[in-house]
């Protein structure tokens, strides 16, 4: 098995890229960066200046995070568009050389892995998670490397390719999943009882801290472990295609910046995810209209129970019914009151999912709900003008009442399942799980290094 050396990410000299930049030939190549990080003493505070993933950003969280701190993060990966996205992405890449130009971000002096860890305390027990964060690889995906469980839209990847393309920075790590023989995991736990480069708490009480990996023989035991290793991509499959589609624009070039992609690598076997659902909201069809047309369409093929108006108990009967195998169960809710959709039955199921695809895949709730209930029972279009994708359960049910629609509430995928469809090369359908807890955007960026 070829060896994966610790190369540095920032240094296209030599062979670097030419025999682990451009693709692992087996498995993970993780590379040292020098990280673009905020000077602590010229922003109001480290906490002040990060921001969840974009794709997590709401309207009010947005507003909220650009007046924490003129320069908070967010208004890199969330540029405002004056008045096209081609406008605001070019925002961007201003305001991302003011800031360098300024010393509001400044390069750390020698490439380094880093350790990054969040820690919360909370009534269920709390959560300690530390990753790896580098510059891996792109690799595509007929070579197995890095596994993607989910389908992705043109149009957040055309976004995300203009925003990297005009800036030529990674501003925002990829979350990806992986099981090591221990030997970076050890690094971890070594950088993990040093002094971290900084430390944070963020409003909702998550502790942030960062350690830089530069020791030669600790990013030596990293790539060994990670060169036997492969990922599976728990958050980010819209950026990750952006990775794959920046680096075939550049495939003309030797030795390429655009070949690697930052990412924060966790091992979970030391550090399991939490992995919740993505409920949806049905913007233009009221929980009334669903509800006839699953009795006039659906026939005998559902089980339809009212639970009544009270919320806990309604998720413990979905939490039940999911549990119990039957192909999908939804809790469809809207108008206060809360309806246990389960089924369909299998006639309806091998009419829409072919029997061909493996059992698991056919009957997630995610298959069943876009295969079935929204094709052929609700003929609701997968488009953001009748579809919202909402990870917050109260908020998807107050979104619903707000525009008269239906809320579809789910219950989480479990990981094992993720993993053995994404081997199987089986991707499931968008927006089917969300893993976490997610890095936090803003503690470390990417420069390209493009000369």
């Amino acid at each position: 098995m070829p060896r994966v050396r610790a190369v540095s990410a920032d240094d296209p000299s030599e062979s670097r890229y030419g025999d682990a930049g451009r693709v692992a030939a087996c498995g993970l190549s993780l590379a040292p960066f020098r990280g673009l990080r905020y000077d602590p003493t010229r922003v109001s505070s480290l906490a002040a200046v990060t921001s969840p993933p974009y794709d997590v950003v709401d309207p009010d969280d947005r507003v909220r995070l650009e007046d924490s701190d003129p320069h908070n993060v967010v208004r890199l990966i969330l540029p405002r568009p004056e008045p096209t996205a081609e406008d605001g992405y070019r925002h961007a890449a201003r305001l991302l050389g003011e800031w360098q130009r300024g010393g509001i971000l400044a390069a750390d002096p020698e490439p380094a892995l880093y350790v990054y860890e969040q820690h919360t305390d909370a009534e269920d027990g709390g959560l300690l998670q530390r990753g790896l964060i580098g510059a891996l690889a792109v690799s595509e995906p007929k070579a197995g490397m890095v596994l993607p469980h989910e389908d992705v839209m043109p149009r957040p990847v055309a976004d995300r390719v203009g925003l990297m393309r005009t800036t030529k920075a990674n501003l925002e790590p990829l979350l990806l999943t992986y099981r090591g023989d221990g030997r970076a995991a050890s690094v971890v736990e070594q950088a993990a009882a040093r002094e971290p480069l900084i430390e944070t708490v963020t409003s909702d009480g998550t502790r942030h801290r960062l350690w830089a990996i530069t020791d030669p023989a600790e990013l030596a035991a990293v790539a060994a472990d990670l060169a036997t290793c492969r990922a599976l991509i728990a958050d980010g499959h819209h950026r990750w295609a952006m990775y794959l589609r920046l680096q075939r624009e550049h495939r003309h070039l030797a030795r390429s910046p655009w070949d690697r992609g930052m990412v924060l690598l966790v091992d979970t076997a030391e550090y399991p995810l939490r992995v919740r659902a993505i409920h949806r909201v049905l913007q233009r069809l009221p929980l009334r209209d669903a509800l006839a047309r699953l009795r006039a369409v659906g026939g005998d093929a559902w089980s339809l129970v009212d639970l009544g108006d009270a919320r806990e108990p309604a998720l413990k009967a979905l939490a039940d019914a999911a549990q119990s195998g039957t192909s999908g169960a939804f809790l469809l809710t809207g108008d206060g009151r809360h309806h246990l959709l389960t089924g369909p039955d299998e006639a309806a199921l091998d009419a829409a999912v072919p029997r061909s695809l493996p059992e698991e895949y056919r009957r997630l709730d995610a298959t069943v709900l876009h295969s079935v209930l929204l094709e052929r029972v609700w003929q609701v279009p997968d488009d953001p003008e009748h579809i919202a994708y909402l990870h917050d359960t109260d908020a998807a049910v107050r979104e619903a009442a707000r525009l008269g629609g239906t809320a579809v509430l789910l219950h989480p995928v479990e990981e094992g399942v993720v993993r053995r469809l994404a081997e199987q090369g089986v991707t499931m359908p968008r927006k089917s799980t969300s893993f976490g807890p997610k890095p936090a955007t803003g503690l470390v960026l990417r420069s390209l290094p493009l000369g």
